[in-house]
């Protein structure tokens, strides 16, 4: 075995026993405060008990390993998290016992943010922990942005358009396109990721025929700081206010269910619209949708044919 594929995602408790851990993880090993702790256990309640990322995580892992085996690449792909089980460090780890000398590191989340090092740390701090021990460690290519990987547009234009449908007249339906918000701070740093956000929404936009769309922000953190809007929430009511009573919402930042959709849009944002009496409609997410996973082909294989043999691989590298 010598090239494999790793998925990474951020990670989401399953059940309701584990948010408190999870929580304490994303806060750096900080407890939450009991209050924001329960109303998180709440979320996780509202949506069936837990999250079903890790799941659908799995789907995608098996669904990219049948089509990059169907284009005749039988690479092993593996699927590691950033603040649950498993770690994509321990999963590293396991593809270095595996036999895997290279591999391509893709994490689920398209833009690229100063957030998302942390996935390229995890990646590479089990790899100088291999190193420390002795043992081999594989090299491998990170990519760290696919905002417009051209299936994913397709795959994202292709929900929006199902979920306009719904309507009777398509055409007098607002599209809104949403993604997580970061804080405000990271575009005095330079960070890209509105940037690229703004690219994604444009492209689908683009594909769709749009003349005219809605961007907004959504689960902002509760840190005390400006987070980046304008607000999902917000950008409801004032389309009801301008006389704008249906809607699409598509989540371009998101490439899967989790607590941010089921939740965050679902219950949240619809309890708004209904109390403004907007009709709104989310688009599916991606998932294990065959059009996207096709694309998460063409990134591995693009990626991979561009990195050296693994004999003298680069330990790091941007895809």
């Amino acid at each position: 075995m010598t090239d494999a594929v790793l998925l990474m995602a951020y990670g989401s408790p399953d059940t309701l026993d584990q948010v408190e851990a999870y929580y304490t993880d994303i806060r750096r090993g900080s407890p939450p405060p009991p209050h924001l702790l329960e109303e998180l256990i709440g979320r996780y309640r509202a949506i069936g008990g837990g999250s079903p990322l890790s799941r659908i995580v799995e789907r995608q892992r098996a669904a990219l390993a049948a089509e990059l085996a169907r284009r005749g690449r039988p690479w092993p792909v593996y699927a590691g998290m950033r603040h649950i089980e498993p770690r994509i460090g321990r999963v590293v780890e396991a593809m270095a016992a595996d036999g895997v000398e290279r591999f391509v590191a893709i994490a689920l989340a398209p833009q690229r943010s100063s957030s998302a090092a942390g996935y390229r740390r995890a990646a590479e701090a089990a790899i100088a922990g291999l190193r420390e021990r002795g043992e081999r460690a594989p090299a491998f290519v990170f990519v760290d942005s696919w905002h417009d990987q051209p299936r994913l547009i397709e795959a994202l234009a292709a929900a929006t358009n199902e979920a306009l449908a719904r309507f009777p007249d398509p055409s007098r339906v607002r599209v809104m396109f949403t993604a997580h918000s970061l804080p405000a701070r990271v575009v005095a740093e330079g960070d890209r990721y509105p940037d690229e956000l703004a690219r994604t929404a444009a492209l689908v936009a683009g594909r769709l025929g749009l003349t005219g769309y809605e961007f907004a922000f959504q689960s902002a953190g509760r840190t005390g700081e400006p987070w980046l809007g304008p607000d999902l929430g917000d950008e409801i009511r004032r389309l009801a206010a301008d006389g704008i009573h249906e809607l699409v919402v598509c989540p371009v930042g998101f490439v899967a269910d989790h607590l941010e959709i089921l939740y965050d849009i679902d219950i949240e944002a619809q309890t708004v619209a209904r109390e403004v009496g907007v009709r709104l409609e989310r688009a599916r997410s991606m998932n294990d949708d065959p059009i996207f996973i096709a694309g998460l082909a063409d990134i591995a294989t693009a990626a991979l044919a561009a990195t050296p043999s693994a004999t003298g691989a680069r330990p790091v590298g941007d895809a």
